[in-house]
Parts: C-alpha cells; structure tokens; sequence
C-alpha cells in the first residue's frame, strides 16, 4: 500500500508534534512492506521538516490557508499534491479532501468539552478550527485513532460512530530515563535550584496550576520542599510565593535530569486526551500524583496516587502520601511504563492502516 501521512505539525514543539514525530520514524523503522510519502504545508519552517524527514513532501500551504481550504471550502484533493495513494493519516488541523482510506488522529476535546477553560477569544479561534475539521471527520473518515478509551467515550459523546474509533496509546519518548546524580546536580544548578522540590509541569487553568500551588502551600511539602513549575504561563496570571518558581520553558533535554531530581510529579490536571508527562516521570523514576478523572487514571492505574483535582484538600493528601512511601510509586511507575512504547503504538497504528485492505 501506499501510505501518506500529514506531518506538518513537527515543529511545533506541542505533544502533537512528539506525538507525529515518534510514530512516523517507528513506522518507517518496522515497516519495509508498505511505501510511505510524507507530505507537510509551511511557509517558514521547511527546512526544520527537512532536517527530521528530508523525504518529506513540503508544499507552501500554511495552516491558515490549509484550514480555509480544506476544513473550510473543502476543496483540493490531497491527491493533486502527492499522486494517488491508499491511506492518508490526517493531522489535528486539516482535512484535505481524498479518495483515500482516511485515517485521523483526534488527541484530546478540550476546547468543546470544558470551554471554561480558555480565554473567549482563544476558544472561538480553535473551536471554530476543530468544529469544521471534525464535520469533516465526520463525513469522510473512515477510521479514528485516540489514545485512551476515555478519549473515545468523549468522542462518542460528541456523536461519533464508535465502531470506526481505534484506541492507540501513546509512550514516552526513549530519552525519559532516569539520569546520574552529576547530571541532575548539573540541571539543578543551571536553573538555580537549591534543596529538594516537586515538579508541575504546565501552566494554564486545564493543568490546574492554582490548585496546585494552593495544595502545595497546604501540604508539609511546602515548608521544607519548593514547587517547580515547567512552562510558560497561559491564559492566567500566577501569583508564586517565596517556595514556588516558575522556570519558563526548558529545553527538551534537561526534563529528564528535572523529573529525576523531583520528590514527585504533581499532574493534577482537569482533563487530558493522554497525560505523557505522567509515564515520562514514570520512566524516570519519579512518583506521581495524578488526578482520578479522564483519561489520567487510565494511563498511570495504580502506579499514581491518584486525587480529586477540583479539591485543594484531596491534592495536597496526594503530596503527602507520595513523600510518605516514594519507593513503592516509582517501583509500580516502572513497570507500568513498560507497557508503553512507540513501537507498539506504530504496530497498532500499522493494523489501522491495514483495515484499509478490506474496504479496497
């Protein structure tokens, strides 16, 4: 067969990005039967997807362009780009017309299911985006991939036929492992990190960063630990007391040496499609505290403590536990991170592909 796959999103630096990244270079490492052609739309970042698939296909369709003309107008055919094929892998933002067996992959609902949570401007941008692609989805597409069965019963929900919905699991990327001493002191003192702290990862109202720091503060971890917090701010101002720091965004490298040199992760967020953070501070040896909704307790089961994120009080019992008895979380996260990797995800990607046969 003759497999096409959007891969415009890369450079973007998002779950999505690492999410496509991973799964096409695992496809083309366990697949020698099947021809892959990658296509990509950019203006300005040809070069960035040439330098991680130089085979790719780029054409000057920039995502403002690709979601008028394809969710939009829904004109140009794919086909005319990249020749015929037999299954194209559409990305999160655009759905090209195609005679093709259609395959998507829809991360999470957020924007529709907890619209609260974004700034008004934000959410009529990205829904109105999403609410013409999925129409799109809808119509044509012939399989859905998701990463968790809750993200699948969010779908169905949305009025999706869950006969055509795949579950797929995402993984953690290879270098999430837990690191030497020297290279964790190393990170800690480039980011003036002194003492012992637990690692949030996130900042905006979905991750539930207020809470967060609110059940820190609530917890004895906030007399003697400091709460560290990965990310830009989004759609919220933080207000950060003497024990609480904000590092910005940091480079992909040092976050292993950042899990590995955390107390624990506190994950409390309010609703995910996934929640890689959680089996990558699993890999790294790192405890978890995670909330008991969504699709998180799916992903971290019995190796988290898991809480009531819309409860300061429940968090903060999280922290405490985790501090209480760490051992016994981080030996359950690494083996429950063992049944996640990309080359499963890319093998069970591969069979969704392949049900494409059956309708040829």
């Amino acid at each position: 067969m003759k497999i096409a796959i959007d891969i415009s999103q890369i450079v973007y630096g998002t779950g999505v990005s690492f999410y496509t990244k991973n799964l096409v270079q695992n496809l083309l490492n366990i697949d020698k039967e099947n021809e892959y052609i990658l296509y990509a739309g950019t203006l300005r970042r040809k070069q960035d997807i040439l330098s991680v698939f130089p085979q790719a296909k780029i054409f000057p369709i920039p995502p403002t362009l690709s979601n008028l003309l394809w969710n939009r107008l829904h004109v140009l055919p794919i086909e005319k780009l990249i020749g015929a094929v037999d299954v194209f892998h559409t990305s999160d933002w655009a759905e090209p017309p195609s005679s093709a067996f259609k395959v998507t992959t829809v991360h999470d609902l957020a924007p529709f299911l907890y619209p609260n949570l974004f700034p008004r401007d934000v959410i009529r941008n990205i829904v109105d985006t999403h609410k013409f692609k999925l129409a799109r989805v809808r119509e044509e597409t012939k399989r859905i991939i998701v990463p968790t069965e809750s993200t699948k019963t969010d779908l169905v929900r949305l009025g999706f036929n869950q006969s055509l919905v795949r579950v797929v699991p995402e993984a953690a990327s290879h270098v999430f492992t837990r690191v030497y001493d020297e290279k964790i002191a190393l990170v800690k003192r480039k980011y003036k990190l002194f003492g012992e702290y637990l690692l949030a990862v996130g900042l905006d109202p979905r991750k539930n960063t207020e809470r967060i720091i609110k059940a820190f503060e609530l917890s004895s971890a906030g007399k003697d630990l400091k709460l560290v917090l990965v990310g830009q701010p989004k759609y919220m101002k933080i207000k950060v007391s003497r024990n609480v720091r904000i590092l910005g965004r940091v480079p992909f490298e040092d976050l292993p040496a950042l899990y590995s040199g955390a107390q624990a992760l506190i994950y409390a967020s309010l609703y995910e499609g996934f929640g890689l953070p959680i089996l990558e501070a699993f890999a790294c040896g790192c405890p978890v505290v995670t909330s008991n909704i969504s699709s998180m307790a799916e992903v971290a089961g019995e190796a988290a403590a898991l809480v009531d994120p819309y409860k300061v009080d429940s968090i903060s019992e999280g922290i405490e536990d985790v501090l209480r008895g760490p051992k016994s979380y981080i030996d359950k996260g690494y083996k429950k991170v063992k049944n996640f990797s990309w080359e499963k995800t890319a093998r069970m990607t591969l069979d969704v592909y392949k049900e494409a046969r059956s309708s040829i």
